[in-house]
């Protein structure tokens, strides 16, 4: 039965450091669905009628289709008799969307709103968390989830962050800057006098983790009374935070190509990607990276005329 294959399949893939919550559950389903028709092996047409079933949306259709896929592949190394749908047909263009670059001065805005915050009496200590998290996610390029998971013992005393396991069951160490250990020492004073009893870095008013809904919607109110990108289409996002530091990271890097290389490793370790490719997501054209690659281009043009 495939049951036993989908538990084989979900062990494997976790021992690579992958969580796979959602494909376990997809696969689970379908191994069910396809043991109530009496099948033991992966039939394309199984696929598509459960795909067609389950999904409620031409994404979670596209979803539930690329689990299969790579599921079915894994069974057909094994045992022929297994069928790999060639094509996902319920596939969908998707597109990221476009990262807004924060200068220098809308981050301070940013943080001077979050000092304006109004007092909640279940929650005396809103203003210096938020001006805390946002500060560090700008200033470290963490993702928002990073931040809320820190509890107090990932701060180490040297100026160093433990990121626990995140994607990909990685953790990491990221060194703080000397500006970010006093600012981040100043909000663990007033914290351990109003919140001691919990070991979140940054605690709700039931002192357990932040809901990062609530986080993401006091941000976006941030955004309005600092008056960022009124204009905007799109919103821009907490993790655009973290697009603005891997672009900022890159600027300082000159326009020597070794030197580029080496800078594009660290940050990519910095930022924890398992694949340095994933780095490349972060970077935006800047005026500063574009005259820095426009430097690079003449130096070239100059050598080959030479």
């Amino acid at each position: 039965m495939l049951n036993a294959d989908v538990d084989r399949y979900i062990a494997l893939r976790r021992t690579l450091g992958y969580k796979l919550r959602k494909p376990a559950r997809h696969l689970r389903a379908f191994a069910l669905y396809a043991a109530s028709h009496r099948e033991t092996h992966v039939r394309t047409s199984m696929v598509l009628a459960w795909v067609t079933a389950a999904g409620r949306t031409q994404e979670a259709r596209a979803e539930r289709f690329r689990h299969l896929a790579l599921f079915a592949r894994f069974l057909h190394a094994e045992d022929p008799r297994h069928e790999v749908p060639a094509r996902n047909p319920f596939a969908v263009r998707k597109t990221r969307p476009v990262p807004y670059i924060y200068t220098p001065d809308e981050i301070a805005r940013v943080l001077d709103a979050a000092g304006k915050l109004r007092h909640q009496r279940p929650n005396p200590l809103r203003r210096e968390l938020y001006i805390t998290m946002f500060g560090l996610i700008a200033a470290t390029g963490l993702r928002v989830s990073e931040a809320i998971a820190l509890r107090i013992d990932d701060v180490w005393p040297d100026g160093v962050l433990h990121i626990r396991e995140t994607k990909f069951c990685k953790s990491r160490l990221v060194p703080l800057h000397p500006t970010v250990v006093e600012a981040l020492g100043r909000y663990l004073e007033k914290r351990h006098r109003i919140a001691a009893d919990s070991d979140n870095l940054f605690p709700s008013v039931q002192h357990r983790a932040l809901c990062p809904s609530t986080v993401n919607y006091t941000f976006r109110c941030l955004l309005r009374q600092a008056a960022i990108a009124p204009g905007r289409q799109h919103r821009p996002r907490i993790h655009d935070l973290r697009h603005t530091f891997a672009t900022r990271a890159l600027e300082q890097c000159g326009a020597e190509r070794g030197e580029i290389a080496r800078h594009f490793v660290a940050l990519s370790t910095y930022l924890g990607h398992v694949d340095i490719r994933n780095t490349y997501w972060y970077l935006q054209a800047t005026p500063e990276m574009l005259t820095n690659i426009a430097a690079a281009a003449e130096m070239l043009v100059g050598s080959d005329a030479v």
